[in-house]
């Protein structure tokens, strides 16, 4: 098994990205021959309701997280909520699922924003090799729980 620090988290739902803030994260690799992964973080306590309804269903969520440092590319998961787990002030959930083969390509697409925000020139490579750094959320991410 490998294990990995979670950064951050959203979930993919109907087209739309909904940003989860995390307090903590951790990743675990199983290394099995189902390929599975086990996903446990930390949220705020009012975000509890979001997970427990997923849990309940036992609908399949598709997420995307970034692992280990923020330059990193967002890998993407379709995971199930396993636990959802009260813990002081926050709540531990607990999903396990598979990494997907098809991974966003943010490069191409936070490129594709700032030639549409009217960027050229020094101002566009300036601005794309800063938010290659940063990992900003995009514009057609945008949203939170």
């Amino acid at each position: 098994m490998k294990t990995f620090k979670m950064l951050s988290m959203t979930v993919v739902q109907g087209g739309q990205t909904i940003s989860i803030p995390l307090v903590d994260g951790i990743i675990i690799n199983q290394e099995n021959s189902h390929r599975s992964w086990i996903l446990e973080m930390y949220v705020d306590k009012t975000d509890s309701t979001f997970f427990e309804q997923f849990k309940n269903s036992g609908e399949l969520m598709e997420v995307k997280v970034v692992i280990s440092y923020p330059e990193n590319e967002p890998a993407g998961f379709e995971v199930a909520v396993y636990a959802v787990k009260t813990i002081g002030d926050y709540v531990s959930v607990l999903f396990k699922g598979t990494l997907t083969r098809t991974r966003r390509k943010y490069a191409v697409q936070l490129l594709t924003e700032l030639v549409q925000d009217g960027l050229t020139g020094e101002q566009l490579i300036t601005r794309f090799e800063n938010d290659m750094r940063q990992r900003p959320q995009l514009k057609k991410d945008s949203a939170t729980v």
